[in-house]
């Protein structure tokens, strides 16, 4: 397995980038997007053992205001999720020569990944504690990281040094802002082709089964619903191998060999006719 980091610049940031290649592989590469306070580091092994154990590239990087990258570059909009998607991820994305990403992301990760696929082409999509809306629960949940904020921010310093506090009260203050109450993508889910598999623990401190619904509801068939039991917030970690095992059914279910997106169903039915 080669492993190796490098930065790459993207719309006036450094964006740090750490690859996994275990072997030779045509099929679609995993990237991997973090949560909101989220880097690289903070996956720990789990993008390593899924490479391992697909045999597929992967790609994780941290966010400008994350980890070893730079800095935020400014103040943070209520369009934060929607620019990250549509703007950074795809240059990023096109640095790197990928053109049908698996995506595979947790809390504000999961969201980029559900906003680029209903823009661009995916190969699939995993969600971990995606949100499509705000929901009550992912306030209180808030409010309560920051009544802890000095502890936290302690926490998190190895990972985003002098970054942190800035990163932290971004994420809190933007969430917890009156005017972001109307932040929702629902309608923007309907767009999404490619097969998703939606996980959330059922003992989420910031988000409910709403969550999973609303996305299920959008998407339909495409969209694998997946429960666990037990589990909060973070799956890669507090259910590593349940996740491991259902991500892996998933891919092989909708492999490069095996994925039907709604445009080849279109496809299919015309070629039927004719």
């Amino acid at each position: 397995m080669q492993e190796s980091r490098f930065d790459i610049d993207i719309n006036t940031c450094r964006i740090n980038v750490l690859e996994i290649v275990p072997g030779p592989s045509e099929a679609p590469p995993l990237v991997f997007l973090h949560d909101a306070l989220g880097s690289v580091a903070q996956w720990r092994a789990f993008p390593h053992t899924l490479a391992m154990l697909s045999g597929r590239r992967a790609i994780a990087y941290s966010r400008a205001g994350h980890g070893h990258s730079s800095p935020l570059p400014g103040k943070r909009e209520a369009d934060y999720l929607h620019r990250e998607a549509w703007e950074v991820l795809p240059a990023l994305l096109q640095a790197l020569s990928i053109e049908y990403p698996v995506l595979i992301g947790h809390s504000d990760g999961g969201t980029i990944a559900l906003l680029y696929a209903a823009r661009f082409p995916a190969s699939a999509v995993v969600t971990e504690a995606a949100h499509c809306f705000v929901e009550s629960a992912a306030l209180e949940g808030i409010r309560q990281a920051l009544a802890e904020r000095k502890k936290i921010i302690g926490k998190l310093h190895k990972y985003h040094g002098e970054k942190t506090e800035a990163l932290f009260d971004a994420w809190a203050l933007t969430w917890l802002d009156p005017a972001f109450r109307g932040w929702d993508i629902r309608p923007l889910l309907p767009a999404i082709t490619c097969p998703a598999l939606i996980v959330q623990g059922e003992e989420d401190a910031y988000g409910s089964e709403a969550q999973v619904q609303a996305i299920h509801d959008a998407m339909g068939a495409l969209a694998t619903p997946l429960l666990i039991p037990g589990c909060g917030h973070v799956p890669h970690r507090e259910a590593e191998e349940t996740l491991l095992l259902q991500i892996r059914k998933f891919l092989g279910l909708h492999g490069p060999n095996h994925i039907k997106t709604k445009q080849d169903e279109i496809i299919e039915l015309h070629q039927r006719r004719e």
